[in-house]
């Protein structure tokens, strides 16, 4: 579907501009120039996203940069649905899919705090479905057999995915989604107890591999606290950091709002076609239900997803609520991944609990300082902590598969090259 005959009349006007009055980021807004960048420079992140909104590979986006806690770029261009003509917002709500990941791995940080367990515990302390793993193994003939795992999973590996979890990327694939899938009404216990029964693909500690793990990480919440993901999100976070629009399950009223989601259309050009948006809605529209994915289930805006990123740049902190010590944010932001590869970050980069981390920005090939983190999510989101630059930036879209375009990738270069200070 061609989007231009709907875009063009609404191009101009469209872009949300920071100013000092119009707080609409829930962060203080300055100038570029008062924080080190510049104004001038920055007018390349709109070019760039108008790119590719023009090309038809994206039908909108959302961008926010934040240096020095303060706001000095909030956009919208675009569309939020090209066949009604709606445009983006800046308060439009998206699908952030595993930038869920960060906030419930910062949850189990919460209780590790108050002294829960420590990191090298094995997670079968609170999760016996976990105890006696067995593993997986390829004899020479091509056979698999299974042996009883040497190493017990512990909470550093379900937070740095190498717990050795069987995944929808490698290996056994049909199983795993077999018995993944979500079924009727159940609640995280019980796919969690079946997610256990599957083997483990390799020994923990010996290798990274993405994996639902963090939904395993959202369960350990659970028990641990004695409260559904949803509510100890709500309760601990969600609220004290005034992130209104962040849910498992967008209420009704607030489903105009609610970004469409696309995908490139048949003959694989890179351009769009509108995907039913029904269908996709019902996943995060339904009625409130048990299952709380923190792998990969909340909604939220580009305003919520920058207190939240900010607290964390603050050292667990945001306008007087502190959420976690410094000292805790410093260890998640650490490389616990050694020299393990990361297939799906690549070569330069290590992992912390719940982040990515650049460890060698020539590897990496990213204008990214060392020690920044970032994680992005299934629909085309993406978001980084510079600490050494003390920024953040988000990009928020809909788009999946979004492999065939580098916007997220481009998005690094016009953000970081308009800092001259």
């Amino acid at each position: 579907m061609r989007i231009t005959q709907y875009l063009m009349p609404l191009l101009l006007g469209l872009s949300f501009s920071a100013s000092a009055d119009t707080p609409a980021s829930g962060l203080p807004m300055a100038s570029p120039e008062s924080v080190g960048m510049s104004a001038q420079r920055l007018t390349r992140i709109d070019d760039f996203m108008q790119r590719y909104i023009d090309d038809e590979m994206v039908a909108g986006t959302v961008t926010l940069v934040a240096r020095r806690g303060k706001v000095v770029h909030f956009e919208a261009h675009g569309m939020k649905d090209v066949e009604r003509a709606q445009e983006m917002t800046t308060d439009t709500i998206f699908r952030m899919a595993s930038m869920t990941k960060p906030i419930a791995s910062m949850a189990l940080m919460m209780l590790y705090e108050e002294g829960w367990f420590q990191l090298d515990d094995p997670i079968s302390d609170w999760l016996p479905e976990f105890s006696d793993m067995m593993l997986e193994v390829e004899n020479e003939d091509g056979s698999t057999s299974l042996r009883p795992a040497q190493t017990p999973i512990s909470f550093t590996h379900i937070l740095t995915h190498t717990a050795g979890l069987m995944n929808s990327y490698r290996g056994d694939v049909p199983r795993y989604s077999q018995v993944s899938a979500v079924r009727g009404d159940e609640d995280l216990a019980s796919w969690t107890e079946r997610l256990a029964t599957l083997p483990l693909r390799y020994e923990p500690g010996t290798r990274w591999e993405y994996s639902a793990a963090t939904s395993v990480v959202g369960r350990l919440v659970e028990v641990i606290s004695g409260q559904d993901l949803d509510t100890f999100l709500r309760e601990r976070i969600f609220t004290p950091l005034q992130m209104h629009d962040t849910y498992f399950y967008l209420p009704a009223d607030k489903v105009d709002r609610f970004a469409t989601l696309y995908g490139p259309d048949a003959d694989n050009n890179n351009r769009m076609m509108l995907t039913e948006v029904g269908d996709q809605n019902s996943r995060y529209v339904a009625e409130p239900t048990t299952f709380f994915s923190g792998a990969g289930g909340l909604v939220s805006t580009a305003h919520d997803y920058i207190r939240f990123q900010q607290m964390m740049l603050n050292g667990g902190e945001l306008d007087g609520v502190r959420l976690l010590g410094p000292k805790t944010v410093e260890l998640m932001f650490a490389n616990h991944t050694g020299d393990l590869p990361l297939w799906l970050s690549g070569p330069g980069m290590g992992f912390g609990l719940g982040y990515s981390v650049v460890l060698d920005r020539a590897v990496a090939h990213t204008s990214d300082s060392e020690g920044s983190v970032s994680w992005g999510g299934a629909f085309g989101t993406l978001f980084w902590i510079d600490p050494a630059e003390e920024l953040v930036a988000i990009v928020l879209t809909q788009i999946r598969p979004y492999s065939h375009i580098r916007i997220r990738e481009g998005f690094h270069n016009v953000v970081n090259q308009a800092i001259v200070d």
